[in-house]
C-alpha cells in the first residue's frame, strides 16, 4: 500500500470511527440544552465527548461577525475585491466593534480539481491563490472563511463540491490558513444532510487547525436538532432576499428553534441584507435588532467599502452588537404577537433582558410588553435603556410601551433597579 493510500485508509477509519459513534450517542446533543439532571447513559457522554473536541476550542462562543459575499456579488468575486474589503473592515472601523471573518461565498475555483484531486483557486480571479489572501486578511486581525458544497458541485455549479472529497478538502483548506467553512447542499444525490454533514465534519476535526463549521442544508431536514452535535451554526432557512417578506419570514422560520442555539452552535436565518438598498432605513434597523436577539451570526452581506452612513449606524452599534454577543447566549424569542403587533425578548447576563417592539403592520400603532411577556416578576422596577435613541429612563414598573413606526422597532436593554 502507498503512503498516499494508506494515509487515506486512516483518515477515512477516523472518519468511520466518528460516525459511528454519533449513530451509537443517541440523544447526547439534549445535554447540552438542558435536560432533568438525572443519570447521563454512556451513549450521551460519547456526544458530549464528540462536541468538546470539536468545538469546545474557542470558535463560536458567541455567535460570528463578519462579512459574506453572495449577497451583494454573487459570483463577481476576486481576489482585490476580498483584499479591499478586508482593508475597508478595519478603515471603516466594523473590525473594531466585532466584525472578524472575511467570508468568500461560491466560484472562487475553478470548475474541475487538479489531476491529484485537489480543489484549484481560480486563475483568472485569484491568481495569487488563497493560502496568500488567507496570509493578507490575517495581517489585518481579521479572519479567512471560504465555501464549500456537500454535493458533487457547488450550488452555482462553476466549481467542484466536496462530497466524497471531505477528507482532502479540509487538510487543504487548513493548509491555506482558512478560519470558517460555510458547507452549502446543492447537487447533493439525494442522500440526507445528516449522513454527509458529519463526514465534513470529521474532516475538519482531523485537520490540524480549528475552523468554524457553518452548516448550510437550508433548513431542510430540521438541523437544529441534530447540527449542535456536529457544528458551530447551521441555516434553519431558505436563502434571504433583500426585501421585507423575506426577511421577516426568515425571522419567523429561525425563531421556533430558538431554544436548540447556545455557546458553541448558532441557529443561522441567514447574512444580513443590511445597505443591500431593497428595504427602507427603518426596515433594515428592524432586521439588524431581530438578528442581534436572535443571536444570529451577524454577516454583513453589502458593499462595505461604500456603504453610507445610515448602514454604518446600523451595523456598528455597539449595545446592539453586545446583546448579540452576550455571554449568557441565550436566543431571544417573539414572546407576544396581538396582530401585527410583537414583542420580541430574552435574557441576558446580569438579570438584565433584551427586548424589541416590533410593528410589522402598515401603521404607526403602540406595542406594549408586560413583564409577564418577558420574564420579570410584577413588581420589578427596571431602567430602560433605548439601544437606537441612546438614551435610558429609570424607574419603569410593570410594563414598557413604545409607539412604533410602520415595520420599524425599538429595542431596549432592561436592567432591575
Amino acid at each position: 500500500m502507498s503512503a498516499s493510500t494508506s494515509a487515506m485508509a486512516a483518515a477515512t477509519a477516523v472518519t468511520l470511527c466518528f460516525l459511528l459513534l454519533l449513530n451509537n450517542a443517541g440523544s447526547g446533543a439534549a445535554i447540552r440544552h438542558g435536560g432533568d439532571g438525572g443519570t447521563r447513559n454512556v451513549g450521551s457522554d460519547l456526544t458530549e465527548s464528540i462536541r468538546r473536541n470539536l468545538i469546545d476550542n474557542g470558535l463560536g462562543r458567541t455567535p460570528p461577525m463578519g462579512w459574506n459575499s453572495w449577497n451583494h456579488f454573487q459570483c463577481k468575486i476576486d481576489e482585490k475585491l476580498i483584499r479591499e474589503t478586508a482593508d475597508a473592515m478595519v478603515s471603516s472601523g466594523l473590525a473594531a466593534v466585532g466584525y472578524q471573518y472575511i467570508n468568500l461565498d461560491d466560484c472562487w475555483g475553478e470548475l474541475n480539481r487538479d489531476s491529484k484531486g485537489y480543489l484549484v483557486p481560480k486563475a483568472s480571479t485569484f491568481p495569487s491563490g488563497i493560502k496568500a489572501l488567507a496570509d493578507y486578511v490575517h495581517t489585518k486581525g481579521l479572519k479567512l472563511g471560504i465555501y464549500s458544497d456537500a454535493g458533487t458541485q457547488t450550488c452555482s455549479k462553476t466549481m467542484p463540491g466536496s462530497l466524497g472529497h471531505e477528507e482532502e478538502d479540509a487538510k487543504t483548506f487548513a493548509s491555506w490558513g482558512v478560519d470558517y467553512l460555510k458547507y452549502d447542499n446543492c447537487e447533493n444525490t439525494g442522500t440526507s444532510p445528516k449522513e454527509r454533514y458529519p463526514v465534513m465534519s470529521a474532516a475538519l476535526l482531523n485537520s490540524g487547525r480549528p475552523i468554524f463549521f457553518s452548516l448550510c442544508e437550508w433548513g431542510q431536514e430540521d438541523p437544529a436538532t441534530w447540527a449542535p452535535k456536529i457544528g458551530n451554526s447551521w441555516r434553519t432557512t431558505g436563502d434571504i432576499q433583500d426585501n421585507w417578506m423575506s426577511m421577516t419570514s426568515r425571522a419567523d422560520q429561525n425563531d421556533r428553534w430558538a431554544s436548540y442555539a447556545g455557546p458553541g452552535g448558532w441557529n443561522d436565518p441567514d447574512m444580513l441584507e443590511v445597505g443591500n438598498g431593497g428595504m427602507t432605513t427603518e426596515e433594515y434597523r428592524a432586521h439588524f435588532s431581530i438578528w442581534a436577539l436572535a443571536k444570529a451570526p451577524l454577516l454583513i452581506g453589502c458593499d462595505i467599502r461604500s456603504m453610507d452612513n445610515q448602514t454604518y449606524e446600523i451595523l456598528s452599534n455597539k449595545e446592539v452588537i453586545a446583546v448579540n454577543q452576550d455571554a449568557l447566549g441565550v436566543q431571544g424569542k417573539n414572546v407576544k404577537k396581538v396582530g401585527d403587533l410583537e414583542v420580541w425578548a430574552g435574557p441576558l447576563s446580569g438579570k438584565r433582558v433584551a427586548v424589541v417592539l416590533w410593528n410589522r403592520g402598515a401603521a404607526t400603532a403602540t406595542v406594549t410588553a408586560n413583564w409577564s411577556d418577558i420574564g420579570l416578576s410584577p413588581s420589578t422596577v427596571v431602567r430602560a435603556r433605548d439601544l437606537w435613541a441612546r438614551t435610558t429612563t429609570n424607574g419603569i414598573k410593570g410594563e414598557l410601551s413604545g409607539n412604533v413606526a410602520s415595520h420599524a422597532c425599538k429595542m431596549y436593554v432592561l436592567t432591575p433597579q
